[in-house]
């Protein structure tokens, strides 16, 4: 019998809404909390209102609560599946991970994977959009929690940051080292470490020099791959972001698939307005 298969996704993951609109695709949503009421990730508050509304307050954000994801586990044991990959943030920035891992343990009935990407965003959103289209492909469970598994140490955003303000109070500063550099101007370049963890890449003076360093650190690491998918996002620097795709067109050979977008609200948060980030995923042939 063949198998029938769900593949699930958190909203910090940044996956594209054209891959979420198939009846395998389901959704966890983070929870954005201001002082008079929470927002849903992606359904109840914008990227815009959230930068907007940072001067005034900046909110903090959690997990989807268990009873959501006991509840999205269900519809899908409901909907007649008995598989489920399931996809998270990195464990080292969120508990999301974790707490899914505890929830799946309830569900006998399904075999449920959960892959931990050790990446953010878009990083992890690659993850996400690869199982999705092995999923389509009609590869079989276990070929594509292997491969998405696999190629997760072939997937890298780097982000270029205009201040670690927003990184400090939410505290998610992770190895992030930047006091010296609001006084000199200088700006860093980051990345998730192996275990997840946000760390610094590089360094440069001022907002052009960082752009264009972080621009180079997502072209050293495309260089290890002959064909790779490339991604450009942005908070409130669109126009920044345009110029870097375009100059990223020019300057890499490899690419297969270009995406660009923005972070999500629960990301956003935690950065503030003025990152830019280029993601690298490898193709999987």
């Amino acid at each position: 019998m063949k198998e029938k298969i769900a593949v699930l996704v958190d909203t910090c993951m940044d996956v594209p809404a054209e891959y979420l609109t198939g009846e395998d695709i389901y959704v966890i949503p983070m929870i954005i909390q201001y002082k008079d009421r929470q927002y849903i990730d992606k359904e109840e508050i914008s990227v815009e209102e959230v930068c907007r509304r940072l001067p005034v307050e900046v909110p903090t954000t959690s997990l989807p609560s268990l009873e959501t994801m006991q509840n999205t586990l269900e519809n899908i044991k409901d909907a007649g599946y008995d598989k489920v990959i399931a996809i998270t943030i990195s464990s080292g920035l969120s508990g999301t991970n974790n707490a899914l891992r505890m929830v799946a343990e309830e569900f006998k009935d399904l075999e449920i994977a959960v892959i931990d990407t050790k990446n953010i965003g878009f990083g992890a959103g690659f993850s996400g959009m690869l199982a999705i289209d092995l999923l389509h492909k009609g590869l079989d469970f276990h070929t594509i929690v292997k491969k998405v598994e696999e190629n997760i140490a072939h997937t890298k955003i780097f982000f270029c940051v205009d201040t670690l303000e927003y990184l400090k109070k939410g505290g998610r500063i992770g190895l992030v080292t930047g006091t010296i550099g609001t006084l000199l101007d200088l700006k860093p370049i980051i990345s998730c470490n192996e275990d997840g963890i946000y760390y610094t890449v590089g360094m440069a003076k001022g907002r052009k020099q960082s752009l264009k360093k972080n621009r180079l650190c997502a072209q050293e690491y495309a260089s290890r791959y002959d064909k790779y998918n490339v991604v450009v996002v942005n908070v409130a620097a669109k126009e920044e972001a345009a110029q870097v795709m375009h100059l990223l067109q020019q300057e890499l050979q490899g690419i297969q698939n270009l995406y660009e977008g923005t972070l999500s609200s629960a990301l956003a948060v935690h950065t503030g307005p003025g990152i830019i980030g280029v993601g690298i995923q490898r193709v999987v042939e």
